[in-house]
């Protein structure tokens, strides 16, 4: 059986679109056909105002292993374009998911090495059973990140722990991610994919023009002054205020009622 991108919206979370990542036999390990089915997925998201949040996990209960490395000794033989190729569809799948106007959850059961790390660390948010391990074990093949995994770690941890994580190359458990807020929440293993798509359905019910403003703040903070980002939160709050959501948001609070946003 070929690696690929699974695509379903399950009945419990019709609002949300569950994206597996599937390669029988060789722990999900990632393939181009899997980035490309990534970006036409994230790019069908943006298109479809019926999806409301998007959930990215591993089938049969593990998340994923990374590149695959009999692929890459292949690569080797071939002209250096193809990986790099490769490596650029990853980034453009990465940086859709990043640039979604709909909020992403990883739920990762088992393990997230290499660049499912890297993938898992491009979601907005993070849900692993708390028996899960991540690697990212590129330094221990002679390697070095991709799919924006040491910008991740980067950003997300103090300098001296991401370079820990990074030149060692060893497994850190969820628990431990979760106490310096990599991970957000942990579940009983097992159980990741249902918790995350029941926080994907209660985000479902949240302003859809709020979530993505709130987003677009959230990624121009670090290369903004203060003075900057508040002049981009003076016109997103205004634009908001004006929009159909907060009139139906504040309407909602002051008749004592849940809102519906359309």
């Amino acid at each position: 059986m070929s690696a690929e991108l699974l695509t379903s919206r399950p009945a419990e979370s019709e609002s949300t679109l569950v994206l597996t990542l599937s390669n029988p036999g060789a722990r999900n390990a990632l393939h181009p056909d899997m980035y490309a089915a990534g970006i036409e997925a994230m790019n069908s998201v943006e298109r479809d105002a019926s999806i409301r949040a998007v959930v990215i996990t591993g089938a049969d209960q593990f998340f994923c292993a990374g590149g695959n490395l009999n692929r890459l000794l292949e690569n080797r033989a071939k002209d250096p374009s193809v990986q790099a190729q490769s490596i650029d569809l990853l980034g453009e799948w990465i940086a859709a998911l990043r640039a979604s106007s709909k909020p992403v959850i990883a739920a990762v059961e088992g393990a997230a090495a290499g660049a499912g790390f890297s993938l898992a660390l491009a979601c907005d948010l993070l849900v692993a059973a708390d028996n899960a391990r991540f690697v990212m074990s590129y330094a221990r093949v002679g390697l070095t990140p991709d799919g924006g995994g040491s910008w991740f770690l980067a950003q997300a941890l103090p300098r001296p722990l991401a370079a820990e994580v990074l030149l060692e190359g060893k497994p850190i458990g969820a628990a431990r991610l979760h106490e310096l807020g990599v991970v957000n929440r942990l579940a009983k293993p097992g159980a990741a994919r249902d918790d995350a798509l029941a926080w994907a359905d209660d985000l479902g019910k949240i302003s859809p023009n709020a979530i993505a403003r709130i987003k677009g703040l959230l990624s121009v903070a670090g290369t903004q002054s203060l003075a900057e980002h508040l002049v981009s939160e003076r016109d997103n709050f205004v634009a908001s205020l004006h929009h159909r959501d907060a009139l139906e948001g504040i309407t909602a609070f002051l008749e004592k009622r849940a809102p519906v946003y359309k």
